[in-house]
This record gives structure tokens, sequence and C-alpha cells, in this order.
């Protein structure tokens, strides 16, 4: 680090926890982000602001009216524009020296699986159960970490699913492929603001936690929040043994006891 990125980053250089090398590692790092609206729009803002190396923002959607409720990092001189174009400006306005890739897409197989290998943290900030699923597969395969987070009305929830820990259940094993999930629209049911901002914050610090090697990541639990009353609940998530996504992943050891 020169000088200017010193000054820049001393607020985290000066916590015991991330030093100098922490931070290093942030400026070394790559994330994906899958989804720049409600959730990607503060976890991008806050890791461009910690100086994540590269960013990748994956998006297919453009800028509406009703985004700017809650997706903070899209403004109204911007409506009709591309979400990842809307975001890489806004990152670049952030931090000028961060490396900032925008993807017009809706990324799936080989090329999510590509993206993912790239990526040291994936953050899937989308909003729908299919694209979950296939973010999850493609981070169990590359053995990537994950960072889920998802928000509708007032209830928030955010894990972190890596397998390169033995004992971590990946998001199949929490929601299995084939579950009846029905995937419910903002645009349908609305969403509580802040809510996005709060749960999207706590994916950054989940991210910029696994980047820098500090603290205890959030593996093996599930944070839930009621927006109506501000109340936290903790669940205690493990692994399920016959997940057909992450236990025939190499590494992986057999035997260990189904989620009831």
């Amino acid at each position: 680090m020169d000088d200017r990125q010193l000054l820049r980053y001393s607020r985290h250089i000066l916590l015991d926890e991330v030093g100098i090398e922490g931070q290093e590692r942030v400026l070394d790092s790559r994330a994906l982000i899958v989804g720049a609206g409600g959730l990607g729009s503060p976890a991008a803002l806050y890791l461009a602001a910690s100086g994540v190396g590269r960013i990748t923002l994956v998006d297919d959607d453009e800028v509406d009216l009703t985004n700017l409720q809650r997706q903070v990092m899209h403004t109204t001189a911007r409506v009709g524009q591309a979400k990842v174009e809307s975001g890489r400006e806004a990152l670049r306005q952030i931090n000028p020296d961060i490396e900032v890739h925008a993807l017009r897409e809706r990324v799936a197989g080989e090329r999510l699986r590509e993206l993912v290998a790239a990526s040291d943290v994936v953050l899937d900030c989308s909003d729908n159960f299919a694209t979950r699923q296939a973010v999850n597969r493609a981070c169990v395969a590359a053995g990537v970490p994950l960072v889920a987070g998802a928000v509708i009305r007032f209830d928030g929830q955010v894990s972190v699913f890596d397998v390169r820990d033995p004992a971590s259940p990946c998001y199949a094993c929490l929601f299995p492929e084939d579950s009846r999930f029905e995937d419910v629209a903002c645009s349908s049911m609305g969403v509580f603001a802040p809510l996005v901002g709060v749960i999207g914050a706590v994916q950054a610090a989940e991210a910029l936690k696994l980047l820098a090697g500090c603290g205890q990541p959030l593996v093996g639990r599930l944070l839930m929040l009621d927006g109506r009353r501000m109340e936290w609940t903790e669940v205690k998530v493990g692994r399920d043994a016959g997940c057909p996504v992450c236990a025939a992943r190499p590494g992986r050891t057999a035997g260990l006891p189904a989620v009831p």
C-alpha cells in the first residue's frame, strides 16, 4: 500500500483483527455480487469503500423509478440505465482505485461457474429461488464461500455457506432444490426500505471478514430479522449428509448427521 491507501484505509488498519496484512488481502481480493438491487446496493457500496480490489456486478435489469425507494446505489438521473452500469458509476465515485466489472446478463450454467471460480467470495443478492440455487451449486463446485441474503416485506435473513469448512452446510441443505417454493416479488408484496440496507450491510461485513481473514464467519448460523420488532433470531443450521449438491464434493466428510 502507498501512503494514500494507508490513509484511506487507516480505520481498518487500526483494528488489530485486520491490520495492514488483512487490508492488503482485501485490496487483492475479488468479489462477485449477483444482483445490483436492494441488497446488492449497500453490499457493493461497502465493499468498494473498503477497498475490495475487483468487484463484479451481475444483473440484467434497468433502474426503475420504483427501485429508488431502497436501491441506494442508483439515482433519479440514472432511471432507465442498466443497473450494473449505474452501479459501476456509483462505486467508482466512492473509490476510483478499484476495478469494477459490470455484466448486464442473467448468468447461468458454465458462464456462472466461470465467474464464481474466478472470485474469492460470492454475495447472492438476487431475488429468486432458481438463481440462489444456481449460485449455490457453482459455489459448492468451486469451493468459494457464499454470503446469501434475502428480504421481503419486514423480514430478512442472512447466512454464510462455506464448503471449505467440513461442518458448513450449503444453501441447498437448508432450502432443498426440490422444495415447493413460491417466489414473492417486492412489486406485489412490498419491502421496508431500510431492511435491505441492514441485510446488505451484514452481507458486506461477512464478505469482508472472509476476505481479510478476521472474526468468526456466519457459518452454520442463519440470522433472521423481524423488522417490525427489530428483533434478531439466530438458528443453528447443520449439514445435510444426504444433500445432492454438496455431499459428494471432494473433501466433505461422510456420515455427518442430517439436518432434521
